[in-house]
């Protein structure tokens, strides 16, 4: 690597860890101004605080790191076109091209560690965060647990609609079997309107429901007013707790239960939105290269606030392109991949446009 190249990436990657940084103390100022009332409320010790923004860090670095990245982007090629230096390496035969390598080659380092903090770490992070708020700021939980799907045992997936916590009774609940020898071929299936748990025998009881068993040569269907199985193998303290938050799920665990979801017969865009967006949003820091780089690359007027106002602007842009394909991702109307991938898409072929005219 030349000595131009280690000097520009070298002022690149302090610029990106000088707004890491700041973002990061402001965002956590912010929340702890917000969360006081909790705080004070339900006597939470100072270590537990500390302990709570420690495991909050995580969250907010995957979030700030497209930011800092375009900001530092703005900042460091913005100065150097104000003293003037982006003039002199132009004038000594450097093309904007060849210019944006170093940027470049580091917005790309950044986005696949970003992919595997954002798609691990993270979400490890937010486990114990979760945990936090739910033993000492009381704050999470919830009377009636929604959409609860999960693997009970290798051949049998659960669907329940809803879990009141305060009767203990599962709600349109949905019990599917399959075959030990072929995961997609299902051999029964349960459906019930209601399930309680009789604490004295250690069984859960079905009331209002069918019966399916799935052969060859047909199916064969048995409605009963109440069933009571004793073979599975959760109590209702586990129901709420395999209740599967997006936030909190690795990479492996987003496509295990995107495949469960499928397996189960209920719809798994919502899952793979959110697995390929982690990808999107991690090649975010990459892509505002491409976009940051021509916008800096002409002298303008106003140094750090102006670069700062330019990145909030574009960050703003850019998560309502993200949440507007998402919604229509989640309607069926786009597909997964390209939800996720859509805000991306435009800002790189904005980037890419603003860069050709730049070259002229």
């Amino acid at each position: 690597m030349k000595i131009l190249d280690k000097y520009l990436v070298k002022q690149f990657l302090q610029t990106v860890i000088f707004g890491l940084l700041a973002f990061t103390v402001l965002f956590v100022i912010i929340d702890l101004m917000e969360n006081m009332d909790d705080f004070i409320d339900q006597n939470v010790a100072a270590n537990i605080i500390v302990e709570y923004y420690f495991v909050f860090v995580p969250e907010i670095f995957r979030l700030m790191i497209p930011v800092a990245v375009l900001l530092a982007c703005l900042f460091t090629v913005g100065k150097l076109s104000n003293q003037n230096e982006l003039t002199a390496l132009k004038a000594s035969g450097l093309s904007l091209y060849r210019f944006m390598i170093p940027f470049l080659a580091a917005g790309f380092v950044i986005s696949i560690l970003a992919a595997g903090f954002g798609g691990y770490i993270v979400p490890a992070a937010n486990k114990h965060k979760v945990n936090i708020e739910q033993n000492y700021m009381k704050k999470g939980l919830v009377a009636l647990g929604g959409n609860i799907i999960f693997q009970d045992s290798k051949t049998r997936i659960v669907n329940i609609l809803s879990y009141s916590t305060f009767s203990g009774q599962a709600n349109r609940v949905s019990i599917q079997e399959f075959d030990p020898n072929n995961s997609t071929k299902m051999i029964n299936r349960v459906d019930a309107n209601s399930m309680k748990y009789d604490s004295v025998n250690n069984k859960w009881i079905l009331t209002g429901g069918t019966k399916r068993y799935f052969t060859d040569n047909g199916e064969k269907a048995e409605t009963f007013a109440e069933m009571t199985l004793s073979n599975l193998n959760f109590q209702p303290h586990d129901v709420l707790e395999k209740q599967q938050k997006p936030e909190e799920l690795t990479f492996d665990e987003l496509s295990e239960l995107a495949d469960e979801r499928l397996r189960s017969g209920n719809d798994p865009t919502s899952i793979e939105i959110e697995y390929h967006s982690r990808y999107a949003f991690a090649f975010a820091s990459l892509v505002v290269v491409f976009f940051g780089l021509p916008i800096s690359a002409n002298k303008r007027k106003g140094g750090l606030a102006v670069q700062f106002g330019i990145s909030l602007l574009v960050t703003f842009l850019y998560l309502v392109f993200m949440k507007v394909s998402q919604a229509f991702g989640k309607n069926g109307v786009m597909d997964p991949i390209i939800t996720a991938w859509f805000a991306n898409f435009i800002f790189l072929l904005v980037g890419i446009i603003n860069l050709l005219k730049v070259q002229k």
